[in-house]
């Protein structure tokens, strides 16, 4: 109950519920006082199974594609509100500060504004966007930023992607084409920590339209029950790249199994030692 109580999704909180399980039953306890630490041992090892996805990460892809002589292009999806323009920003920044030349392309052209958000944070962090007028083809813009991409000798491409229109089956086939068109490397979910279950769900959907390999946690620093960070990567079987921690360009960090292991218990620690 506490897991879900955590907004960690049902079938990741059963997986830990039998891990623990599996871990204690027919063990001996020599003293009343250690089945508390038996448990909780138990617990994080059957935590740090489900967050420990194996995966490259972005700087490594980055690499392998500059000794290829190109750019690794990453196409960003998920639904408006989360963060996703912002964390393009964030990592334009992050990227740059490493000595690369990242390029944003503004293909999200259908909301109003949407233009111009990202525009400002390009601006802001100083990189080049490309980007064609409100209404136009989400897919020639992305088209467009790769081929500058390739043209400038600039090593990341980070496309940013419209998160609602008319459908959901209108959104899935214009992510499709841009898929298609742009042909990127990475194609990473940006979901907000902070929904928990519905950042889940919503992941499951990308994933099952476009074949999703990265996530993305926006509002991680707020997220106490670390309920998203547990489930997402889980369900759809896709690492966590970077998680975003807070509202600067800066506040942005690659995703830590093991820091991530100490914010989930760090709270459950100091409990167990005051039970002593």
């Amino acid at each position: 109950m506490g897991l879900l109580e955590g907004d960690v999704a049902m079938e990741v909180a059963t997986n830990v519920v039998e891990s623990v399980k599996n871990d204690l039953v027919g063990k001996k306890i020599k003293r009343s006082n250690d089945i508390t630490e038996y448990t909780f041992n138990a617990l994080k090892d059957a935590v740090a199974d489900i967050i420990d996805i194996p995966g490259k990460s972005m700087t490594e892809m980055i690499e392998e594609k500059k000794a290829l002589g190109e750019p690794l292009v990453v196409m960003f999806v998920g639904i408006n509100g989360t963060g996703k323009t912002t964390t393009i920003g964030k990592l334009a920044n992050y990227y740059l500060k490493k000595g690369y030349d990242p390029v944003i392309a503004a293909s999200d052209t259908f909301r109003a504004g949407a233009i111009e958000q990202v525009t400002y944070h390009a601006d802001n962090v100083g990189v080049k966007i490309i980007k064609h007028q409100k209404g136009s083809d989400p897919a020639a813009v992305a088209f467009d930023a790769v081929e500058h991409a390739k043209a400038k000798g600039k090593e990341l491409v980070l496309i940013d992607t419209a998160g609602r229109m008319q459908t959901n089956t209108n959104l899935m086939d214009e992510m499709k084409k841009i898929k298609r068109v742009s042909k990127p490397d990475l194609v990473v979910f940006v979901g907000d920590a902070l929904t928990g279950n519905d950042a889940t769900e919503q992941a499951v959907k990308f994933n099952d339209a476009i074949d999703v390999d990265g996530v993305i946690l926006t509002k991680a620093d707020a997220d106490s029950k670390g309920g998203a960070s547990l489930s997402i990567g889980y369900v759809i079987k896709k690492p966590i790249l970077f998680l975003g921690m807070g509202q600067g360009y800066d506040d942005i960090k690659e995703y830590d199994a093991d820091w991530m292991l100490d914010q989930l218990f760090s709270e459950d620690e100091e409990e167990i030692a005051i039970e002593e």
